[in-house]
């Protein structure tokens, strides 16, 4: 009995030790991903939330803390300074950046976490974790993203003219991202975010630790790092990226 407490503790130090996954969720402005998002938190068990730091001013329903930190620019240029983002960047004249400290400690704790950032964040992310996990939020149509933009009401003329101008180029960097969801039913699209979560955690690679006791009375013997690595976006199609 007492071996087999101790199995099990063990089993479960290693399992703990299985650091959680961080997916990058990107789109153009007004594509949608922040209400995916939303619904996936809600739906899905063990997913975190990063709240990053930005400078602009907050939106008629958003609350600092939740959806973002919200400082002034000397701030958040302290911050830089001090080394507290995992990444940051300017993004129509407002700085937004993501906390390395929760992000560490959210994964340390197994916990998956999802940075909800735009594709100059996805792109610094993806130089500087490797086995993140990327996922590109393409709105319908221009039209519908600019109706969208519209009905939010809070960009002045200038900045909702510079979204969109930004538009093209941003969807353009879909080819960089593992995953690419068509944002044209929110249901469908929330599901299939979703379903990206549940199949990043089911690859082998992300399962040493949780299946070892079961493959080891097998007689499979595992050892770490045996099984295949997470590929990279376009790797599956022969891009060169």
């Amino acid at each position: 009995m007492l071996n087999e407490l101790t199995k099990t503790e063990s089993s479960d130090a290693e399992v703990a030790a299985s650091p959680g996954m961080l997916i990058v969720v990107s789109s153009p402005s007004g594509g949608g991903k922040g209400t995916l998002i939303d619904r996936v938190l809600k739906t899905v068990p063990g997913v975190s939330f990063s709240v990053s730091y930005t400078t602009r001013a907050p939106r008629a329903t958003e609350q600092n803390g939740r959806e973002y930190f919200f400082v002034d620019r000397p701030m958040f240029e302290k911050l830089i300074e001090g080394g507290e983002f995992l990444e940051w960047a300017d993004v129509y004249g407002h700085l937004y950046g993501t906390s390395a400290t929760q992000v560490e400690t959210e994964r340390r704790a197994g916990h998956d976490i999802i940075l909800e950032i735009d594709v100059q964040g996805a792109e610094s992310i993806r130089k500087k974790v490797s086995d993140a996990v990327s996922v590109f939020i393409l709105p319908p149509s221009f039209e519908l993203l600019r109706a969208r933009l519209l009905a939010r009401g809070t960009d002045s003329a200038a900045d909702l003219e510079m979204r969109l101008r930004g538009a093209p180029s941003e969807v353009e960097q879909y080819k960089f991202f593992h995953y690419v969801i068509l944002n044209d039913d929110i249901n469908r699209a929330s599901q299939q975010l979703a379903a990206v979560i549940y199949a990043e955690r089911a690859r082998c690679e992300r399962q040493e630790s949780s299946l070892r006791d079961a493959l080891e009375d097998f007689g499979v013997i595992t050892e770490p790092g045996a099984v295949a690595t997470v590929s990279e976006p376009g790797a599956v199609a022969g891009s060169d990226g």
